[in-house]
């Protein structure tokens, strides 16, 4: 069994990589990362598969970036992500299945919680990241016009606002969580006795370690027979402000915290329901918060010259 993964050196791909290797997963499991393959290109993506021959494939591949990045960058966003998921399907015509990885942003800002898998197309997504909103939803849409016309095995999920080591923790460019741990390990290198950060602090999250999820993507990979695509998420929500103090605590920064709330906070909320997966699995675990940004930051700080940043 070969199992391609698209996006491997990324923070789900080398999460996924080590679960892998650690667990013995049954397989022969190739991880390719851009210097591979330009998979905006399809004679790229072509002469991939045709070396590796897949029966599996796991497209992790995006472009993506923070909340100011997608706001200057929709264009780039959208385009890059759609050429991606376009050449990925195309190539995947004949492998056994293929999951699509998506995002918790693709859902309508305006709708009613918790969020579910079937209100996806219900409305605009949230004016800050719809280039590469509408790109992430077409996946949905375009793997089941495959499924229908093709005969294809296409599934696509939905990870929470994952978190975990070997992210990006770039300050510009990192999600929330990696670009706050950066942070507040440069204040406390540099003996700052402050610490800024963008926005209120208020937005609520149900923000997932990424090691938790990979277990379940595994699952998907070989038990899951559906064709519906599955939200895998940690239930539980936090507010920013939540997020910064127990980083600041972690990595026992005592500095004062302030909050330029002239900066955008992004979608207030975005709850998602793991119902569904629930139905299919009685072993629904994520780990809490403060353990797993515990861990991150314990990873980081004992890696921090190799990190991506």
């Amino acid at each position: 069994m070969k199992v391609l993964v698209l996006g491997g050196t990324g923070l789900i791909g080398k999460n996924l990589e080590e679960y892998v290797h650690d667990n013995n997963v049954y397989g022969e499991w190739y991880f390719v990362g851009s210097k591979d393959a330009d998979l905006t290109i399809y004679e790229d993506v072509f002469k991939l598969f045709e070396r590796i021959e897949p029966a599996y494939v796991i497209n992790l591949a995006a472009y993506v970036g923070g909340l100011y990045k997608n706001m200057s960058e929709g264009v780039e966003f959208f385009e890059n992500n759609i050429l991606i998921n376009m050449n990925v399907m195309r190539a995947s015509r004949k492998v056994q299945k293929l999951i699509s990885v998506m995002s918790t942003c693709i859902f309508p800002e305006e709708v009613t919680y918790p969020i579910t898998e079937d209100k996806l197309h219900l409305g605009p997504p949230h004016y800050s990241n719809e280039g590469y909103s509408y790109s992430k939803r077409m996946i949905d849409v375009l793997g089941k016009a495959y499924n229908r016309e093709y005969g294809t095995n296409y599934v696509s999920v939905i990870p929470g606002n994952l978190y975990g080591k070997f992210d990006n923790f770039n300050l510009e460019d990192g999600h929330v969580i990696p670009a706050l741990i950066h942070k507040c390990f440069l204040a406390k290198e540099n003996n700052s006795s402050s610490l800024i950060v963008c926005g209120s602090g208020r937005p609520l999250r149900q923000f997932t370690y990424v090691v938790d999820f990979v277990r379940y993507l595994v699952w998907m990979l070989l038990e899951y027979e559906g064709d519906e695509s599955l939200i895998i998420s940690n239930q539980k929500e936090n507010s920013i402000k939540d997020v910064v103090t127990i980083i600041a605590k972690e990595m026992g920064y005592k500095g004062e915290i302030y909050w330029d709330i002239e900066k955008s906070d992004g979608q207030f909320r975005k709850t998602v329901s793991s119902e569904r997966l629930l139905r299919l699995t009685s072993d629904l675990y994520f780990r809490d918060i403060e353990e797993g940004i515990c861990e991150t930051v314990k990873w980081f700080s004992c890696n921090y010259p190799n990190i991506r940043k």
